[in-house]
């Protein structure tokens, strides 16, 4: 319930200590009418306003409404000559004024190719210069990107670039194992015998150009064919354009992995990104910082890399530092020394990689501040060890989905080291948050766990092509369902348990992995694990421990039992004897006790996957 307090006007300043209030004014008084669900998040709230399970994060900061192309181009007017980004591994190095420029001509080129607003343009592949291009590129020709994933095989390709109508695909001829362009050829067999930009395919009937970034291949045309494309009439076709792309118009579509179905293409729009990432950079510094430099491991084709590092580069102006096309723990602290960079992004996997490089210490990591991680759960310990490990002053945990642009959530970087550890952080700008019964879909009350939902500026335009889907995740009122199980406290900060579809129910009693999961991580021989549920005639499910010990430990089942015992569910089996036996003696090998439930995800997917969730 609210409650009304009179203030005199000379008071006023007063009122500020009100976070999240109506202010009704006559000719003398003021009146703050508390509602008890605003949270007020220019900075970490520090007053415990909530009282039940929402909270709607107010900011004195309005919404952007602005297109990706008139974001980076007020980024390129005021910092030209600052360098936008590096790409280590192709030595590639471009100020903002290059990179415009750049962008400008793929726009105009596409325009050539016969791609219009509205077309999908696909681009499959690791991170390099050319798939950021594209991204920028694509946005300013009110084309829509689409994001596949680089490790898709036939199947799953053929799948994505159907169900969106692709007209163009961007990729290399061949990355590690990853074959892209004798993929096409098997899904395209006609494209060796077209013409390049003519391509007519029964399985990909929408499909017209494939552009290959290296080696030419027949029937496709290559990456200098597009940028030399763009003549003075599609220069000035491509600026006439820009009067008629809006805000509001799709901009991206992400597929989102699950472990049933076929994958969804998530639709954002301008609004969307160009918003979120404005909000991340505000919260973690990037608007007060004098030139942050971020180091960038994670994969540009999800919105981690996309909006959490593209996008904020264009609307923050930051510099984005790419230690390799494919992701290497290595390469990533050699690049934080020789690039003086001040920001990490990474999921919990990556970060477990980067501590345990042997010749760790022998890096000049000074310059970094802080690391971002995200992807998947992060265990509070392992949070600790990388802060321990790398000498760095903190770790933020950030967490979305795909369907929200991405981050929902968010902590400060002034937060203590128990809320960043143990919490996903605090309600983002301008976002509605409730924690409901999935049942009854009532709010819970504060504290209790229940679905997370969301709703605001973030949430997707639509599942692409699929009505049926999006209607099951977004409700008539505009929330979304995120699928996820988590609590609130009263000033907003928000703890995951894990998924409703992961949770156990072990003889009546239900069960989040997710916290056992952070407490085997406290183990000092443990370097990563995951429980899952398996089949139990009397209980209905038991619970799992797969196990994956830290380099040069040795760990039997019973010790890990013994440690567990009186401090997580006393149930926690390891149920494959002859298994255990065999493995208790191996070192650095998965401890796999137990056939798991089919479904779960395990860690190493998750650190890839759609959503963006606190991390492993």
């Amino acid at each position: 319930m609210g409650f009304l307090v009179e203030i005199k006007r000379e008071s006023l300043r007063l009122v500020r200590l009100f976070q999240s209030s109506r202010i009704l004014a006559d000719e003398n008084k003021i009146f703050v009418l508390n509602l008890d669900y605003g949270i007020h998040v220019d900075s970490p709230p520090t007053i415990p306003t909530l009282t039940t399970s929402y909270a709607h994060g107010t900011s004195t900061t309005s919404l952007l409404h602005t297109t990706v192309g008139e974001t980076l181009l007020r980024t390129v007017e005021r910092w030209p000559d600052r360098e936008a980004m590096a790409f280590l591994e192709g030595g590639v190095r471009k100020t903002f004024a290059q990179f415009q420029q750049d962008v400008d001509r793929a726009a105009a080129g596409l325009l050539a190719l016969g791609l219009t607003k509205g077309d999908r343009l696909g681009m499959w592949g690791p991170n390099t210069y050319e798939w950021i291009l594209f991204q920028f590129a694509t946005a300013k020709a009110g084309i829509i990107l689409v994001s596949v994933n680089p490790v898709y095989q036939l199947q799953e390709a053929e799948f994505a670039l159907r169900k969106v109508g692709c007209k163009a695909i961007v990729c290399p001829e061949q990355f590690k194992t990853q074959k892209y362009c004798n993929m096409l050829r098997q899904i395209c067999p006609e494209i060796e015998s077209s013409t390049p930009g003519d391509i007519k395919s029964a399985r990909l009937p929408d499909l017209r150009s494939v552009i290959v970034l290296d080696n030419r291949q027949p029937g496709m045309l290559h990456f200098e064919d597009v940028m030399e494309a763009g003549s003075s009439q599609y220069v000035q076709q491509l600026q006439d354009l820009q009067k008629t792309i809006s805000f509001d118009d799709p901009i991206n579509i992400q597929f989102t992995s699950g472990t049933t179905g076929a994958p969804k293409g998530a639709t954002l729009s301008h609004f969307n990104i160009v918003n979120n990432a404005y909000y991340v950079g505000k919260r973690v510094g990037y608007t007060w910082k004098p030139h942050p430099r971020i180091c960038l491991p994670v994969p540009l084709y999800h919105c981690f890399g996309s909006v959490g590092g593209g996008m904020c580069m264009a609307v923050h102006g930051i510099s984005l530092v790419f230690p390799s096309a494919g992701y290497d723990g290595k390469a990533n602290i050699a690049a934080l020394e020789s690039e003086r960079c001040t920001f990490i992004y990474g999921t919990p996997t990556m970060y477990v990689d980067m501590i345990s490089q042997p010749d760790l210490a022998k890096y000049d990591l000074s310059s970094v501040e802080t690391g971002i991680m995200a992807g998947s759960p992060c265990p509070p310990e392992l949070v600790k060890k990388v802060i321990s490990a790398m000498g760095i002053k903190g770790i933020t945990i950030g967490y979305g989905t795909t369907e929200n642009s991405p981050v929902t959530f968010c902590a400060d970087p002034l937060d203590n080291i128990q809320r960043k550890s143990e919490t996903v952080g605090f309600i983002m700008d301008h976002l509605e948050v409730k924690v409901v019964n999935p049942t009854t879909g009532e709010v819970v009350p504060l504290g209790e766990l229940g679905e997370i939902m969301i709703r605001g500026y973030c949430v997707m335009l639509e599942y692409w092509g699929d009505q049926a889907k999006t209607e099951e995740c977004i409700t008539k009122s505009g929330w979304y369902k995120t699928g996820d199980i988590g609590s609130l406290d009263a000033y907003s900060y928000c703890r995951i348990e894990g998924r409703i579809k992961d949770m156990l129910i072990r003889g009546g009693e239900n069960i989040y992995p997710a916290e056992i999961e952070q407490f085997l991580h406290t183990h000092p021989k443990v370097k990563e694990a995951q429980v899952v549920g398996v089949k139990d005639f009397r209980m209905g499910e038991e619970v799992c421990a797969c196990i994956k010990l830290a380099d040069g430990e040795k760990c039997t089942a019973e010790e890990i039992k013994a440690y567990c015992k009186g401090q997580v569910i006393p149930s926690l089996i390891f149920s494959n004897e002859r298994e255990r036996e065999l493995l208790a003696s191996l070192h650095a090998h998965w401890v796999l006790l137990g056939e798991p439930r089919k479904g779960r995800r395990t860690s190493s997917q998750s650190s890839v996957s759609d959503r963006t969730r606190p991390s492993i």
